[in-house]
């Protein structure tokens, strides 16, 4: 029997070709209705729950479980946020009858949500494949997915200027950003890749990135990488600064520092007048202060160094431990060289070298404009080398200037004047014995000095003799406890002291800290784009979009 031909609507006939597209499109609707009945089976939804689901936006019985999955974790929020409305839409939807509060609720969820809750709710609308993103949504939030960071996003559209951070980052050799981008973003990037930017330039300090952290430790941090001059003491300690502390401490003096094997060790060692270390220090410092370090030494060859050098007292104890003069030194040209000549004049009294002492204290003496203390030490060396020549009367005219100035020097003018009242051929040894010995006016240490002389010089006959007077007059003052007979110098032994500061011109500048995070980290670019995705948060519809004919079934 044959059978009838096709009807269409209407009761027209459809011709041969219509009648098999129309065939194909009713079985390929019949295998639809057997896969969603099968998934609906398998996941034991029915296909009412599924087409109610649909009205609603989500498309397939496998994509409910998904939507109860994350219905349920943001009906939990809106809980904890007592927010009634949003709680009570999203719990009749997980009671499968979702209606037009649906997406309202999830927004007004969302609004209140941290960025990456925001973020990671949206990722799973995508991937469950609902429909409550406008077009332009999805297809952002589909690139952001996929990791295109080429997308061109309208500004308005980027709050965060995340979008737009993506797109210059994944310029070849962008080394730069907008103003207008880097204000948007430096509040909220991760630590890493604002680390990035500073290493590769596109953050200064005439950015103030630490203006725009509200955690504290992270200003601090980013002060320390770009403007370490200005973090506090108790900032650095807070970022356990090592670096930073051990040069405040140094810089401070005070206690020695702990050894820790760095620059300050040396610069505490040099500011001692260690000279053995200066080759290491020059290993240890930056350029420009190994120049100023090899200025300084080679001014110990002429005894004359730059302004620079001298003003730094830090550095007088290495100049006076290389510094060797074989002349007399002029007082005039620096506090450095007035300090020198006086303790050179003192030096060579206690080596009885009286020719080269006479030389050295004529210079100090025709220095008038010297410091009074040391001009004061200057005349009583000149009256002691009158002494030892038996110029009583112009060794008291001396005295007589600077009786005033110190104690010592009263003691010394009637010691003078006790002395000149005795027959010369009665007068006893004019030098002080302790002098004689080479050490400070009644220094406790004389008989060991003694001894080390003696053996010394045990073939000197007038030496042996010498040494032998001193010890036989240090002798008897002490058992007399008398030493009014012996001329005392210096008067202030204070005066010759060298100054016990640090060399501050060698300390090299603070260092900005090192990074304290992973250099591109993949972690701090995922951040970025999960806070580009929660950008996306105004794409969420109040009602779902109509699927199409071509809108996908979600399977997994």
């Amino acid at each position: 029997m044959t059978s009838s031909p096709p009807v269409g609507g209407e009761g027209q006939l459809v011709s041969g070709g219509r009648a098999e597209a129309v065939a194909r499109e009713r079985e390929r609707l019949r295998a639809l209705r057997e896969r969603r009945e099968a998934q609906s089976a398998a996941s034991g939804i029915d296909g009412f729950t599924v087409r109610r689901w649909r009205k609603a936006g989500v498309l397939g019985a496998q994509a409910v479980p998904l939507v109860h999955t994350l219905l349920r974790q943001l009906a939990d929020l809106a809980r904890q946020a007592a927010h009634d409305f949003a709680h009570d839409a999203l719990t009749d939807a997980l009671r499968d009858e979702p209606d037009d509060r649906l997406l309202p609720a999830v927004r007004a969820v969302l609004e209140r949500a941290h960025p990456a809750v925001v973020a990671a709710t949206l990722t799973e609308v995508h991937a469950g494949g609902f429909l409550w993103l406008s077009e332009a949504g999805e297809q952002r939030l589909t690139a952001l997915t996929a990791g295109e960071d080429t997308l061109t996003v309208p500004e308005g559209e980027d709050p965060f200027g995340a979008f737009a951070f993506l797109t210059e980052s994944a310029k070849e050799g962008a080394a730069a950003f907008s103003p207008r981008v880097l204000l948007r973003v430096l509040p909220w990037i991760p630590l890493s890749v604002l680390d990035d930017l500073i290493d590769t330039g596109a953050v200064g300090p005439e950015h103030q990135p630490w203006q725009y952290r509200a955690e504290e430790r992270e200003h601090a941090y980013l002060k320390a990488r770009l403007v370490p001059d200005q973090v506090t003491a108790e900032q650095a300690s807070a970022l356990e600064w090592t670096a930073r502390e051990r040069r405040n401490a140094f810089l401070a003096g005070g206690e020695p520092l702990p050894s820790a094997d760095d620059v300050y060790d040396l610069l505490e060692r040099v500011a001692d007048g260690d000279a053995s270390v200066v080759k290491e220090l020059e290993r240890a410092l930056p350029r420009d202060l190994v120049l100023r370090l090899r200025r300084l030494l080679d001014g110990v060859a002429v005894g004359n160094w730059d302004r620079d050098i001298w003003e730094d007292r830090g550095l007088w104890r290495l100049i006076f431990a290389l510094w060797e003069p074989k002349a007399a030194v002029n007082p005039s040209r620096s506090p450095l060289h007035a300090l020198m000549a006086l303790r050179q004049a003192y030096d060579l009294l206690c080596m009885n070298d009286l020719a080269r002492a006479s030389s050295q204290i004529e210079k100090l003496v025709s220095y008038e404009a010297a410091d009074p203390a040391c001009r004061a030490e200057a005349l009583n060396f000149h009256a002691y080398t009158l002494l030892l020549q038996e110029e009583l009367d112009a060794a008291g005219v001396v005295l007589e200037g600077i009786r005033d100035v110190h104690e010592r020097a009263q003691a010394n003018l009637r010691m003078i004047r006790r002395r000149r009242a005795v027959p010369r051929n009665d007068r006893p040894a004019a030098s002080n014995p302790y002098l004689d010995l080479g050490l400070p006016h009644v220094a406790p240490s004389w008989t060991t000095r003694y001894r080390d002389l003696r053996r010394e010089h045990v073939r000197d006959v007038d030496m042996s003799a010498r040494l032998n007077s001193a010890m036989k007059r240090i002798r008897d003052a002490e058992r007399d406890e008398d030493w009014s007979g012996f001329f005392v110098l210096p008067l202030d032994p204070e005066v010759f002291e060298l100054p016990d500061e640090v060399p501050v011109t060698l300390v090299p500048t603070l260092a900005p800290l090192t990074r304290r995070t992973t250099s591109h980290s993949p972690d701090g670019l995922e951040l970025v784009r999960q806070r580009a995705v929660a950008d996306l948060l105004p794409h969420l519809l109040n009602a779902p979009r109509r699927p199409d004919r071509n809108a996908r079934t979600h399977t997994p």
